[in-house]
């Protein structure tokens, strides 16, 4: 059995010891940190006064968790990674990975036999189980769901891996269409299928689309030339007003301002570009940061004109092009021109895929420009601004253009934003939103498309599966509410890949300029705090 020593006092710890002190530690921590904002709670009382709610049943709870998951951890999980590395004396081979003990094909039977059969029974549990065994089912099934799935791509994943690219553009566009024809069977009519998608086309695809393309433009500025941006969601913001203003006063189509909010967008990055030339790190966050403030702070104060907290409404609805139309009391109505049944899903499909469309242009202007001279120039001024200078490079010129190419998308992200919600206010646009946004990014692997796309899938899907989870009402009482709680898992995605994969999902990169042979750069080569 490994045991650790200390060199003071010459004590020797076995594993279990050092676990349950590790674990003690973790727990003393864990007390401190959580006391103010799990074990009191403000409210009002009937009165109107403040009160405070104690919770210590709830913070007991943190902190046993917290403690037995480091003393697991410590106790099981680091002698089990360790070991992992060891040859085989008899077989002179390493130990059976992790996944190929996870992912077993028994597993995988067993997860198909429970989601047939909650499947099958899915309009009787409440009868069957009562609702509060109902939501546990249903967590259940959805648990065996992803852990198919996630076998599925596990034993395919050296075919996945080699046509990556074009396996995820087919399901993205086939995603839609899965989803009614899955909806329509198990309600019984095209009808249901279509009505019952407005949830998942839009809380589950739009929504993440949405930050796959902020996150990928936001990926330019700070994955690509190292500038690192904390106000991104400024441009997010102007694109919205932008079509918002102009689409009610003027009545101008959503097609002719999108590229014109892109631009207005691009022009404020430009203005930002120059008063922050000569700011680097830290410096140009806090910078960044304020301007993104003063935006926010602009669209409140600016009544006249952006009508302040009470924001914009009536924004008008996105038209095929001018030739169908999504109001049911317009004359070229999409169900009346093409003979079919009304249903609101069509608006939320077809901005499915405007969505899908706009990404696609992102990740494809991304790496054409990655691989002409304007992207090697972020790239060298990502790596080391003062050898950049020294191969002759212009570094104003290449801040700006970052600044202003990730600030179009940016716009584009927002004018799509507008036309989606019908609604603009200056609360949609506070300074979590670039939290989460450059989180994204980080938890990805800056200048990777793949991985941020990934990380987008999973951090505000994840988000969004909070929402479903009512049965935890039944654990933590009926006050509690499962997606407040969506920045505690953001900060947990962050320690743990920032342990396991500090690069990010996809931590590797590869130069776009290289000589003889295309090599993936490991993270160990790169200077950190530089991608």
């Amino acid at each position: 059995m490994a045991v650790t020593t200390s060199p003071e006092r010459d004590i020797v710890a076995t594993p279990m010891q050092r676990a349950t002190r590790e674990a003690l530690y973790a727990g003393a921590i864990a007390l401190g940190l959580f006391v103010l904002f799990i074990g009191l709670r403000t409210d009002q009382n009937i009165s109107n006064e403040l009160i405070l709610v104690q919770r210590w049943w709830l913070l007991a709870v943190v902190v046993v968790l917290t403690m037995a998951g480091r003393f697991l951890y410590v106790a099981y999980g680091q002698p089990f990674l360790a070991n992992q590395k060891i040859v085989d004396v008899a077989t002179g081979l390493l130990p059976q990975s992790m996944a190929a003990r996870f992912f077993r094909l028994p597993y995988f039977i067993a997860a198909i036999f429970t989601v047939a059969v909650l499947a099958f029974l899915a309009g009787s549990l409440d009868g069957l189980l009562g609702p509060g065994l109902a939501g546990y089912a249903r967590f259940l099934r959805a648990l065996a769901t992803i852990y198919a799935l996630a076998s599925v791509m596990f034993y395919f994943r050296t075919f996945i891996h080699a046509h990556f690219s074009a396996l995820g553009i087919t399901a993205l566009a086939l995603y839609p269409i899965i989803v009614v024809l899955v909806l329509a069977v198990y309600g019984g009519s095209v009808a249901a299928g279509f009505q019952g998608s407005l949830k998942w086309v839009d809380n589950y695809g739009i929504q993440i689309l949405i930050y796959v393309m902020l996150a990928w433009g936001l990926n330019i500025v700070v994955g690509l030339a190292g500038l690192l941006d904390l106000g991104y969601v400024a441009f997010y913001a102007v694109g919205a007003y932008a079509y918002a203003l102009l689409g009610t006063q003027y009545g101008l189509s959503f097609w002719i301002l999108l590229p014109a909010a892109g631009a207005m967008a691009a022009f404020w990055g430009v203005l930002l570009g120059f008063p922050v030339l000569r700011l680097r790190g830290d410096y140009l966050a806090i910078v960044t940061l304020a301007f993104g403030e003063i935006i926010r702070l602009v669209l409140i104060n600016w009544r006249e004109v952006t009508n302040g907290s009470a924001g914009i409404s009536g924004i008008p609805k996105v038209t095929f092009f001018g030739l169908m139309s999504f109001n049911v009391s317009d004359p070229n109505y999409i169900a009346k021109v093409l003979d079919i049944a009304t249903s609101s899903a069509y608006y939320k499909i077809f901005l499915y895929y405007l969505i899908l469309g706009l990404c696609l242009l992102t990740a494809f202007v991304t790496i054409r420009l990655r691989r002409m001279p304007v992207g090697r120039a972020w790239e060298a001024l990502r790596e080391d601004e003062i050898a950049c200078r020294s191969l002759g490079i212009n570094t104003t010129t290449t801040k700006l253009t970052a600044f202003a190419t990730g600030a179009m998308f940016g716009g584009f992200a927002g004018s799509f934003f507008a036309a989606r919600q019908g609604f603009v206010s200056p609360e949609s646009f506070i300074f979590l939103e670039s939290a989460i946004i450059l989180a994204i990014v980080v938890l990805g692997g800056m200048g990777s498309l793949v991985g941020i796309a990934v990380a987008a899938m999973v951090m505000i899907g994840g988000t969004e599966v909070l929402r479903e989870l009512d049965f935890l009402k039944q654990v933590f009482g009926p006050d509690f509410t499962p997606e407040l709680y969506r920045m505690l898992l953001f900060g947990m995605a962050m320690v743990i890949v920032m342990l396991w994969k500090p690069r990010g999902f996809v931590g590797s990169r590869e130069p776009t300029a290289f000589l003889k042979e295309s090599r993936a750069v490991s993270g160990s080569f790169t200077k950190e705090g530089h991608g």
